[in-house]
């Protein structure tokens, strides 16, 4: 067997832990071993031909088009303020009962990310608004950060996620961004059921520790009515077209993600809040992740090319499919290098980088694609959320008082990161082929 392959393999990943930009590392080292590879005569130069036709192919692609789309939806939502309305509204909906403050949180979490499908919003987002509200109420620091971080990952699996658009593209044709959102709401609610449960059992069995808002911060009658009314029902509305397009089969989550950006900023303009400062602020940030994942893309398309020119492929086929334990100790051994992966460097560059080589093996195997790509994001999710490494941490501390240390986020978290390795167990052994 050529090493090549292996050399080239961790060459680009010695250059991706140095820190240096990961679409640039894949490009990089794909072009230096293609030359380097021409020279020893082991490598067939004129296969790099096929990159402009390859990158074309890229940027036409029609479902990638649906991320900008949702990208821009969620921080529109972000930027003028909606969002902050809506976790605003649900924390006196549900601040009358003890836990209801955290209750809040989780259920904002879901509809963030069934609205943005981005974490580092979400997380953030909550974080600034609900974080000294929770604390000045009583909460135990540990509950308020380790609600706020797990709710806030809760935009990696729940539709329209931008993990499951971007592994569906990974994934190859068999694999439909409809039929991963379908898929993924299950998994997605159960989670968020989860975590309510383990709120529900703090706040019964320590009260002190997620106390109900006391009676002068509550609202009722019409004017609670108004608020709901106000904040919480038009973004749901937004939720239910978008995702109803999609599961209804009437629309493709890029036309429905062009619908929902349409939507998030007529209601902004009803809000009053579409500012022109606003929309620039969002039009930024929708330019700087999108271009981050055109850039990856190429990058991504030039190492597989060249990594396949040197055999790369079959060699990582025949060590996946020899694993011991068949399908069930591929996913095991998969997963664990991915979570590993997942402290390190961003969920793009896992999708782009490691996915399109283990998708041949896990055909082999016979693991349907689908359930492949649920695990994954889980997978991901949990990542987020491990420490010293996990983002979601590093986006929370960021809006953490410097009173609060680090070590008070990580014990805040592992309760929930225990709720998210069973679901993923569960997931992992439902992947496996019957």
């Amino acid at each position: 067997m050529s090493l090549w392959g292996p050399a080239m393999f961790l060459v680009v990943l010695a250059m991706i832990f140095s820190g240096y930009p990961v679409a640039f590392a894949l490009g990089g080292v794909a072009f230096i071993f293609a030359i380097i590879g021409s020279l020893a005569g082991v490598f067939d130069l004129p296969l790099l031909f096929a990159l402009p036709e390859r990158t074309f192919g890229t940027m036409s692609n029609f479902t990638l088009l649906a991320v900008p789309f949702f990208i821009f939806m969620g921080t529109v939502l972000e930027k003028s303020k909606l969002a902050e309305q809506l976790l605003e509204t649900i924390g006196v909906l549900f601040g009358r009962f003890r836990g209801g403050l955290a209750f809040g949180v989780i259920f904002v979490g879901a509809l963030l990310a069934a609205a943005t499908g981005v974490v580092g919003a979400s997380v953030t987002a909550m974080g600034l608004i609900s974080l000294p509200v929770m604390l000045r109420n009583g909460y135990r620091p540990e509950i308020s950060l380790g609600t706020i971080a797990a709710s806030g990952t809760l935009g990696q699996i729940i539709p329209p996620s931008i993990v499951l658009i971007v592994l569906s593209d990974q994934m190859g044709e068999g694999v439909t961004v409809g039929e991963l959102f379908r898929e993924a709401l299950v998994p997605g609610l159960v989670l968020t059921g989860c975590y309510a449960l383990f709120v529900a059992f703090i706040a019964i069995a320590k009260p002190a520790a997620a106390p109900a808002l006391p009676a002068e911060m509550r609202l009722s009658g019409m004017e609670l009515v108004k608020r709901v009314v106000v904040s919480l029902i038009p973004p749901l509305a937004l939720i239910v077209v978008v995702l109803g397009s999609i599961f209804a089969g009437v629309a493709t989550p890029t036309e429905a993600g062009a619908l929902g950006s349409i939507g998030a900023m007529a209601l902004a303009m009803m809000n009053r809040s579409l500012t022109l400062d606003a929309l620039r602020k969002s039009m930024e940030e929708t330019s700087r992740l999108t271009i981050m994942v055109v850039f990856l893309l190429i990058g991504s398309t030039a190492f597989a090319l060249v990594f396949r020119g040197f055999d790369g492929d079959i060699w990582i086929e025949s060590m996946l499919t020899g694993i011991p334990g068949g399908a069930l100790g591929f996913l095991l051994v998969v997963n664990l290098v991915v979570f590993l992966l997942g402290f390190f460097i961003d969920f793009f560059e896992i999708a782009f980088i490691i996915v399109p080589l283990i998708v041949p093996a896990a055909g082999i195997l016979g693991i349907d694609l689908s359930a492949l790509a649920i695990v994954l994001a889980v997978n991901l999710q949990t990542s987020f959320l491990t420490p010293p490494f996990g983002f979601s941490l590093f986006y929370l501390r960021g809006v953490t008082p410097h009173s609060i240390p680090t070590t008070t986020i990580y014990r805040g978290v592992i309760p929930f990161i225990v709720i998210q390795l069973a679901v993923l167990a569960a997931l992992i052994w439902m992947a496996v082929p019957k």
